[in-house]
């Protein structure tokens, strides 16, 4: 498969994962019994594989390293804290409001992944 193949499949991946996540926060917040439908539980760990397995074959295949740029160490950092907050907002905060404000958190860092991955600069908002 070609780099740009493997991009489309990332950016795709993307958009899944966060259109999923957003729909899963909106449903958390309102207490849907859409929660517990088995895909909702199963989706997200099958996107967010192909999601990490096409970043690290991009990366591979670019010969992009988090040691060498700094864009890249900054967004896996980013991503982690992503992720925490997620699950926070997701399945351990303990009040709705606790939930709103865990999953507002979780997407204002998405925003930042995109814009640094978009501008390959840690402080994305210099290149804006």
């Amino acid at each position: 498969m070609s780099s740009t193949t493997i991009k489309a499949l990332h950016l795709s991946s993307v958009a899944l994962s966060y259109s999923l996540f957003f729909m899963r926060g909106i449903w958390v917040l309102r207490a849907s019994p859409v929660m517990q439908q088995r895909w909702v539980k199963i989706a997200p760990h099958l996107i967010d594989s192909v999601l990490l397995v096409s970043a690290i074959t991009l990366a591979v295949m670019l010969g992009i390293s988090p040691l060498t740029s700094n864009w890249l160490a900054a967004k896996i950092i980013a991503l982690l804290l992503y992720i925490v907050l997620g699950y926070f907002a997701l399945k351990r905060g303990k009040t709705q409001r606790a939930k709103l404000i865990y999953w507002l958190a979780a997407q204002a860092v998405f925003f930042y992944i995109v814009l640094t991955a978009w501008t390959h600069d840690p402080m994305p908002w210099r290149a804006l």
